[in-house]
């Protein structure tokens, strides 16, 4: 990762609204669209999605993987952006842990993204030549990701998922998906995760909102008429988020206060100005700035500002016990799913305390859980990472879930 970010890709015409370029995605239009928490309805949606492996003669081995903030629905193959592995490929595939012998697997880019479903990227059906929703996207929420997410489901001929899986915002939707369909959930498993978000990521949010509101290419969210993005400010913003999503002990082991001497500074991302002699500005660069550089540039070239400023808020909005008059328990009452819920101990973003109110919960309302705090110095970002203890865990509740479902080992049939 500590490697000098490339080169931005050259400049695009006015009636482009960001860098991302055009993909064809496996999609589903829903012409009746989706009632939204907020009131309004979204109409028509359209939904991007992957799959791996076979769906059993029953439908009966299908697994539904939510992908975290910054995810997309390619979980286990190349992006075609990035052309980097899919963002869970050491976990799903065959032989995995989430094997795809065995199971079918589904991973949606969640409603409000900018891999292919409907969000601010995608016309608006009343607006004139196709202009995008921009910043008039309604707002939304976990729960209307997670019906979105069902309406998918359903579309595939899927009545019951046999596992629904994630971590970070991945897990909330997990928890959504456990809460608002208990009877289309054999297993849950929530990782890394809460069940509201915090004060303190809130807080974390809206620096990063600023910082991409502060960016002179802003324009009020209508950034495509000027041909231009926010790039500085959405770099910005991965920028700090990226600190969140590590530990004090994975920065000081990966980096420490290694520094190195760059024969130029880069300029500042998004910038058109010259880099700079090394005289002008501090003559050398810590290796974690190099880094964090780095995170910000290959991120612009990947998501969509209004996409980060929509999807942040639907995670700010997350708070599954005041759906209840604040009883965490009753979202849960008389669940038949079985929950495996996994936390670990370095996270400071979603601390093992918050794994532990939801297991509480779980027990109080009678469900069939199981607790694991994985030792680990990676941060929050373990679940992404070479964790072995992760693997055995999550391989072993799904061998002992698909025992008890009665699924036949090995290949699909």
């Amino acid at each position: 990762m500590d490697q000098t970010p490339p080169a931005p890709p050259p400049a695009e015409s006015p009636a482009s609204i960001s860098p991302l370029p055009a993909v064809e995605h496996q999609h589903v239009r829903f012409a009746e669209g989706l009632e939204l928490d907020c009131g309004r309805r979204l109409a028509p949606v359209e939904m991007a999605y992957q799959t791996y492996g076979r769906l059993d003669d029953r439908r009966a081995n299908a697994i539904l993987v939510c992908h975290a903030l910054t995810g997309d629905q390619y979980v286990a193959e190349q992006q075609p952006i990035t052309g980097k592995p899919g963002w869970w490929a050491r976990m799903v595939g065959p032989g995995l842990p989430i094997d795809t012998d065995r199971f079918f697997v589904v991973c949606v880019n969640v409603l409000g993204g900018c891999m292919g479903s409907t969000g601010p990227r995608s016309p608006r059906p009343d607006a004139a030549g196709g202009e995008p929703w921009g910043t008039d996207f309604p707002p939304i929420t976990l729960q209307d990701i997670a019906r979105a997410q069902e309406k998918v489901i359903t579309h595939l001929g899927i009545d019951r998922l046999f596992a629904v899986i994630g971590g970070s915002m991945g897990g909330m939707q997990v928890l959504a998906w456990a809460a608002l369909f208990p009877r289309r959930v054999f297993a849950a498993v929530p990782i890394a995760t809460a069940s509201f978000h915090s004060a303190q990521n809130i807080a974390f949010n809206e620096v990063s909102r600023q910082a991409i509101f502060a960016d002179p290419d802003w324009n009020n969210g209508r950034y495509w008429t000027n041909g231009r993005v926010p790039a500085r400010g959405l770099a910005v913003a991965r920028m700090m988020a990226h600190i969140t999503y590590l530990s004090e002990e994975a920065l000081t082991r990966k980096f420490g206060r290694r520094t190195r001497r760059e024969a130029t500074v880069p300029a500042p991302i998004g910038s058109a100005a010259p880099a700079q002699s090394p005289l002008g500005l501090f003559g050398e660069m810590f290796e974690v700035e190099s880094y964090l550089r780095h995170q910000g540039s290959s991120f612009v070239r990947r998501f969509d500002a209004n996409s980060y400023l929509t999807v942040t808020r639907a995670m700010d909005y997350f708070d599954l016990a005041a759906d209840h008059d604040g009883d965490l328990a009753a979202a849960f009452r008389g669940t038949p799913t079985r929950f495996c819920v996994i936390s670990f101990s370095s996270d400071w973003l979603f601390p093992t305390s918050q794994s532990r109110l939801i297991a509480r919960a779980l027990n109080q309302a009678a469900a069939n859980v199981s607790f694991v705090e994985i030792e680990t110095d990676k941060g929050h970002d373990a679940f992404l990472l070479d964790e072995p203890a992760l693997d055995r865990t999550l391989r072993g509740f799904l061998q002992g879930c698909a025992e008890h479902a009665g699924l036949a080992p090995g290949v699909a049939a």
